[in-house]
């Protein structure tokens, strides 16, 4: 299918340059409200450059790549859709659930398919663990327990105040990494509890023509949650944009009878362990498939589901589960309560 890039931003190079892998799609456009931003990343991919709806519009292209910020995500799929083509989406798929849950009633309604990132979860890392699990190498899971630590973006990327608005932080950019990975492994999340903080009030952007800019963070930079699972498995994660020069990544699935240890849910690739009960970690062996272990592989996994007539799994059904997620995490943290999830 021909897909057409919907904002040129940081990730959206690794989309196109990784795209060459996937033997579904060929990108075929781009578009950005910043003109120049866009002019640059037409010629350097050697795309055309078209106006934002224009691109929608574009009878040639049969899938948009959503890659703008968060804020703008709802209203650009729903015009994705009403154009008749499949969107596919970085996360999160909304700022709010209630357009969340009005894009999934809208692509319904349509036939048409909406994708959403993460989907490091279908790499074969996280594959290897999923089927590990099933044929009941650790025994019956009990519970995972995620981390994710960082200074935040603003020393990388050129306009990340974003990260720190309605849709962002820690929790609602980070935090899919891990919540979808560990719903994939362990099914849905039915009860959540959440503490949440702010301790740097003031942030600086240290590259780019904006360096130097001071802002303000609208939502919280460091979220520790509680999860229970419909399974009855429990688990934690903490997500951090308060963890000036590190970056500690981790993921630990117990089960009565073992443990696994992931790699960064935030990338492809990495090393497996297993530790079988009364043994040591040992490496799990998994093949991978180094030209498809890139972002695009949701998109990849989506276009393929819909030539095969299969539902896809880096789904928005399950962004919105994520979604849903993390609204009630943030949601105990402001009542001090556990919050279902709808």
């Amino acid at each position: 299918m021909n897909v057409g890039v919907l904002g040129c931003g940081v990730i959206a190079h690794r989309y196109v340059e990784g795209a060459v892998g996937f033997p579904s799609f060929d990108i075929v456009a781009c578009a950005d409200v910043d003109e120049q931003a866009g002019r640059a990343f037409a010629e350097k991919h050697k795309l055309p450059l078209e106006p934002v709806h224009t691109l929608i519009a574009d009878p040639d292209i049969e899938v948009v790549l959503n890659l703008t910020p968060p804020a703008a995500h709802a209203s650009l799929v729903a015009a994705t859709l009403d154009a008749g083509k499949h969107a596919y989406t970085e996360k999160p798929l909304a700022i709010s659930v209630d357009a969340g849950r009005a894009l999934l009633t809208q692509a319904n309604e349509s036939s048409m398919r909406i994708g959403c990132a993460p989907d490091t979860f279908l790499g074969a890392a996280y594959e290897a663990a999923r089927r590990a699990i099933e044929r009941g190498d650790i025994g019956v899971p009990i519970g995972a327990d995620a981390t994710m630590l960082t200074g935040g973006p603003e020393g990388w990327h050129p306009n990340a105040d974003f990260f720190y608005r309605q849709g962002g932080g820690p929790l609602l950019d980070i935090g899919p990494y891990y919540l979808a990975a560990m719903v994939a492994l362990l099914g849905r999340v039915e009860a959540a509890s959440g503490f949440a903080s702010t301790p740097t009030l003031e942030r600086v952007l240290e590259t780019g023509p904006r360096a130097g800019e001071r802002f303000g963070s609208e939502v919280p930079t460091h979220v520790a949650a509680a999860l229970r699972f419909a399974s009855g498995a429990l688990g934690t994660l903490t997500v951090s944009f308060e963890a000036r020069g590190r970056y500690e990544s981790g993921l630990v699935v117990q089960g009565t009878e073992g443990a696994l240890s992931l790699p960064d849910a935030n990338g492809f690739g990495g090393d497996v362990q297993i530790r079988r009960a009364g043994g040591d970690w040992q490496s799990l062996h998994y093949d991978a498939q180094p030209e498809l272990e890139t972002r695009g592989l949701g998109l990849h996994e989506m276009i393929e589901s819909v030539l095969a007539g299969r539902p896809h799994r880096a789904s928005g059904e399950l962004a919105l589960h994520v979604l849903e997620t993390m609204h009630a995490v943030l949601r105990s943290a402001e009542d001090g309560r556990t919050a279902v999830v709808a």
